[in-house]
């Protein structure tokens, strides 16, 4: 089975992803299709870690779009993660804006039916009384994705279990 596993240059990415997310997932058997915001794929390939994370699957960790004349590089993952989903990443997948690799992954993913797209929000307390942050989680939720918001502290390992 393949997970997708999305993120976006939140704090701590290059600390937890792996450790808390990419290597439980692989060792629970996902064949991990990860793709970064272009954001995040600078602070990870600069922190060492794409080339960790490229160890844990066989699928190409993603940071841009494919040309057209590529094949698309696997098949249509049967879970998505969103982890970290910045509060910029959040609005603009809320509105449909896919400017990007991994927004236009989720995006598509969330027009499929029947495919589960679990979401971790990452955001500070100002970003959060934004008023239009509630209403993109809303958003969100009412297109099916699952909001998996949490404390910051608290383990991604988590989010794994809502995969079933």
């Amino acid at each position: 089975m393949i997970l997708g596993l999305v993120a976006a240059a939140g704090g701590g990415l290059e600390q937890r992803l792996r450790r808390e997310l990419a290597e439980p997932a692989a060792a629970r058997g996902w064949d991990l299709a990860i793709t970064f915001t272009p954001t995040a794929g600078r602070w990870m390939a600069e922190a060492g870690e794409t080339a960790r994370l490229q160890a844990l699957t066989p699928l190409p960790v993603r940071t841009h779009a494919r040309l057209p004349s590529e094949p698309k590089p696997y098949p249509v993952p049967d879970a998505f993660l969103f982890v970290p989903a910045t509060a910029n990443s959040l609005a603009k997948l809320a509105l449909g804006i896919q400017d990007n690799q991994a927004l236009t992954a989720l995006a598509e993913a969330m027009g499929t039916p029947g495919l589960l797209v679990v979401i971790r929000p990452q955001a500070n307390p100002a970003q959060r009384a934004h008023p239009m942050f509630t209403p993109h989680l809303n958003t969100l939720r009412s297109a099916g994705c699952v909001i998996a918001d949490d404390k910051p502290t608290a383990p991604w390992e988590l989010m794994l279990d809502l995969l079933g």
